[in-house]
This record gives structure tokens, C-alpha cells and sequence, in this order.
């Protein structure tokens, strides 16, 4: 057997190792986090389920996700309870109570405002993606721009018709974490990709972007987005054919 073709082989198995490796890395690794959820949710629920309600006491193996299940029950039944106003009561009176603690008053009010921002429709997180120059010009960084919003940031630091903008900007491969900014509107260059598509790019540390559309004005101003290309047969009006005939043309 010659070089050439133990050279050929040994990239066909590599090429074909490479595949496996990128189909079943991304299953695994998400195998693995529901998998130790489940577990960790579990570990912290089953202690609490009594002894005749819990189908491990019954069976000789324990049952996968119950815990995950009696928690989700639960906070559901505590969702549908706060709605009424007995519920209603009730919180607002534990919430006094935490109101008077120093310390836990401070922790549990932000992170129920964080919770609230992200879990409910009551604002917009993050609205677009954009690009600043940072941390020195001709370095840009890519950032999450939040909605404009009227804060004594602004009031004391706007320009007028050029405010001040608040921009969120992820680190690498971990985008929870990151430096807030004011930034001027003006130094934002806004991007088209969606906020999925940035985030995807920050944790992949730029390997995975997005795809760009090509995008066109046509004369109306109207944009046209999407790749360019004839149409298809029978799609828009056909350019009118002669109608003369073999007969009609003239003899030469």
C-alpha cells in the first residue's frame, strides 16, 4: 500500500472522528447538565417528601426526577396561591418582615427585582446588539444595549439629542458575567443579529457568528433582505415576447 493512500485513510478516519466528535459532544454535555439538575433538585426536595409519599421508600432503585417534579408542583400551587388576595396577603406580610432585616432586606429586594426583569414581560431586557470601542479606539467590543431609560445617570451626564445609554458587555465563554456602561448613543454601532445570536458568539469566543443577509433599498425605500438572486420561473411578471412571426419578417 503506498503513502498516498495510508495518507488518504488516516484523514478519511480523522475527517469522520471530527464529525462524530462535533454530533455527540453537544448531546453529551447536555445530557450532563439535565442530568445533574435533576439530581441536585432531587437531593434538596426528596428529604422533605414523607416516607408514604415517596416511591423510593417502595422500590428498590430511586426514581429520577420526583423531586423535580414535587418542586415544580409546588412552586406552581405557591404561583396560583399568591394570585388570590389571601395569597397576596400573605406575601406582603412576609415581605415587611424581610423589610426590617438589614441585611437579607437588601438581598432578597434585588434579586426579586432581577427575577421579575427576567421572568416577566414587565420591561425588555436587552433590545438590540451593538458594537463600542473599547477598552482603546479601534478595539470594539460587542455589547447587549438595554432599553433608554430616564435615570439621574442621564439627568446629570446627558448631552443634548445624545443621551446616554446603558450597554451590558459579557465576557467570554461566560456571558452572565460582564461590566455595565453608559454610553453615549452616538458611539453605538447597532448590529442586526438578535440577542441569541450574540450571545452565541461570545460563548464561542467569536467561532460561531451569525449569518449575514445581504440587504438592499430599492427605490421606494423599502429594504430588501434576504440573498439575491433570479427569480424563479412563473414568479413576477415575464418581459413581453415579439409577436411577429416567421411570416412577418422581412425578406432578406
Amino acid at each position: 500500500m503506498s503513502d498516498a493512500l495510508k495518507t488518504s485513510g488516516m484523514t478519511r478516519l480523522r475527517n469522520y472522528f471530527l464529525t462524530g466528535f462535533i454530533v455527540c459532544a453537544p448531546l453529551a454535555i447536555t445530557a450532563y447538565i439535565a442530568w445533574s439538575l435533576i439530581g441536585w433538585v432531587d437531593s434538596w426536595v426528596k428529604p422533605y417528601i414523607p416516607a408514604r409519599y415517596n416511591p423510593d421508600t417502595y422500590l428498590p432503585f430511586p426514581v429520577p426526577g420526583f423531586g423535580l417534579i414535587v418542586a415544580l408542583v409546588l412552586i406552581t400551587l405557591i404561583g396560583f396561591l399568591t394570585a388570590n388576595i389571601v395569597g397576596r396577603a400573605i406575601v406582603n406580610f412576609g415581605e415587611r418582615l424581610l423589610g426590617r432585616m438589614p441585611l437579607v432586606r437588601g438581598i432578597y429586594g434585588s434579586l426579586k427585582q432581577i427575577f421579575e426583569t427576567v421572568l416577566s414581560n414587565k420591561g425588555d431586557m436587552f433590545r438590540q446588539v451593538g458594537l463600542v470601542e473599547y477598552p482603546r479606539k479601534g478595539v470594539w467590543s460587542l455589547v447587549f444595549v438595554a432599553s433608554e431609560k430616564e435615570t439621574e445617570i442621564n439627568q446629570k451626564l446627558d448631552q443634548e439629542g445624545d443621551p446616554l445609554i446603558a450597554v451590558f458587555m459579557p465576557c467570554t465563554p461566560n456571558p452572565t458575567t460582564g461590566f455595565l456602561m453608559y454610553v453615549h448613543k452616538s458611539e453605538i454601532v447597532p448590529l442586526d443579529m438578535t440577542i441569541e445570536d450574540g450571545a452565541k458568539l461570545i460563548v464561542s469566543a467569536g467561532m460561531v457568528a451569525p449569518e449575514v443577509k445581504t440587504k438592499l433599498v430599492t427605490l421606494n425605500g423599502e429594504r430588501i433582505e434576504g440573498p439575491l438572486a433570479n427569480p424563479p420561473l412563473g414568479a413576477g411578471p415575464q418581459p413581453a415576447r415579439s409577436k411577429r412571426t416567421a411570416s412577418s419578417r422581412p425578406n432578406r
